[in-house]
C-alpha cells in the first residue's frame, strides 16, 4: 500500500531559553548545565546506571546520590511537571507510572526520539496509504456516521469497535474520562521554521508543542506548515476524545466494561486507544491490531 521514506524523529524542548534534546540524555545535560557540572553528572549517571540505560524520572527522584536527585528534580520541574499538567491537568505522580516511563532519561548520546531498528514514514503520507487500503472492493466507508445510528443494521456482523468502550455500552457503569486536543494550523514563509520536527514547550504558553510537517514528510517548498497543540478536557458534543486518562481510579472504573467486553468475544472486539482505554503509541496500536487479527479474528 505504500513505499517508505527512512525518517528518525527528533524532539527538542525549550528549557531556560535554550533548545535541548528530548528524551533527556547526556547531550541535554551538556546543553543546559555548565561544563564541569555536566561532566560530573554524566559520570555519576554512567557509574550508577550504566551507559545505554533508560531510567524513569520518578525512579531517579527517589534513589541515588544527592547529585542525581538534584538532576532528577531539575528535569522533573523543567521538563515533566508543567508539560504533564498541561497535557493531563494532573501531576506526574497522579498518573500511572507507565506515563512518565514513556519518556525516560537516556544514559546515552542518541538524540532520536525512538530507538527502534526500523523507522520510516509513508512516502506519500498516511492519507494516501489508507486511501489505497480502503479502495478494496470488499470495503465500504461511511463517514459522519454515529455508531449508535447503525449498530442495529447488521445484527449478524462481527465488529471491531475502536470508539470509546464506555460509549459502546451506553455508559452503563458511568462515563470514563478522556483528554482532547485543539489544533492551530499556521503557515510561515521560510523554508524551515524549526530545527527538528517537534519542539516541546513545557513551561511557556498554553500549547504543549509545535510540529513542523516538512521534517516528517521530506517535502520541499518555499513555505512551511506548522501546528500548535492545545490539550483540553473532553466534552461530548464539543470536541473529540483523544487520550484515555491513565490513573488508578480510571483503571478501576474500566474493569466492569472489560468484564462486559469479555462476554462478547466471538462477535465484538475492542481495540485502539479508546476501545482498549490504553495510552498506545502508534506502533503499539498497529501491533495490537495485527495481534488481534492473528490470534482471534482470523480463527473466529
Amino acid at each position: 500500500f505504500t513505499e517508505w521514506r527512512p525518517y528518525f524523529h527528533h524532539v527538542v524542548a525549550h528549557v531556560d531559553g535554550k533548545y535541548a534534546p528530548i528524551p533527556f540524555n547526556l547531550n541535554t545535560i551538556e546543553d543546559l548545565f555548565p561544563r564541569r557540572m555536566a561532566e560530573a553528572m554524566t559520570q555519576a549517571l554512567i557509574d550508577t546506571y550504566g551507559y545505554g540505560a533508560k531510567v524513569p524520572i520518578l525512579r531517579m527522584r527517589e534513589e541515588g546520590a544527592e547529585q542525581l536527585r538534584y538532576l532528577a528534580d531539575y528535569i522533573y520541574k523543567k521538563v515533566f511537571e508543567n508539560y504533564t499538567f498541561k497535557q493531563w491537568s494532573l501531576k506526574p505522580e497522579e498518573l500511572n507510572p507507565s506515563v512518565s516511563a514513556r519518556v525516560p532519561i537516556h544514559i546515552s548520546r542518541d538524540n532520536r526520539y525512538f530507538q527502534d531498528v526500523y523507522q520510516a514514514m509513508p512516502v506519500d503520507g498516511y492519507s494516501a496509504m489508507f486511501a489505497r487500503i480502503l479502495a478494496h472492493e470488499n470495503i465500504s466507508v461511511a463517514t459522519s456516521t454515529e455508531f449508535e445510528a447503525v449498530r442495529g443494521l447488521y445484527p449478524g456482523a462481527r465488529i471491531v469497535f475502536t470508539g470509546p468502550i464506555d460509549e459502546y455500552f451506553r455508559f452503563e457503569h458511568g462515563a470514563l474520562p478522556y483528554r482532547s486536543l485543539r489544533f492551530r494550523l499556521f503557515e510561515r514563509p521560510e523554508a524551515e521554521a524549526q530545527p527538528v520536527g517537534t519542539v516541546n514547550y513545557p513551561n511557556e504558553f498554553d500549547f504543549t508543542r509545535i510540529t513542523e510537517f516538512k521534517h516528517l514528510t521530506g517535502q520541499k517548498a518555499d513555505g512551511t506548515i506548522l501546528i500548535e497543540e492545545y490539550p483540553e478536557a473532553y466534552v461530548p458534543g464539543r470536541n473529540e476524545p483523544y487520550y484515555p486518562v491513565p490513573t488508578e481510579d480510571t483503571a478501576a472504573a474500566l474493569v466492569p466494561y472489560q468484564d462486559m467486553a469479555n462476554t462478547l468475544k466471538g462477535k465484538i472486539w475492542f481495540a485502539g486507544r479508546l476501545g482498549d482505554y490504553a495510552y498506545y503509541n502508534m506502533d503499539q496500536a498497529c501491533g495490537r491490531a495485527l495481534a488481534l487479527f492473528e490470534k482471534q479474528l482470523a480463527v473466529a
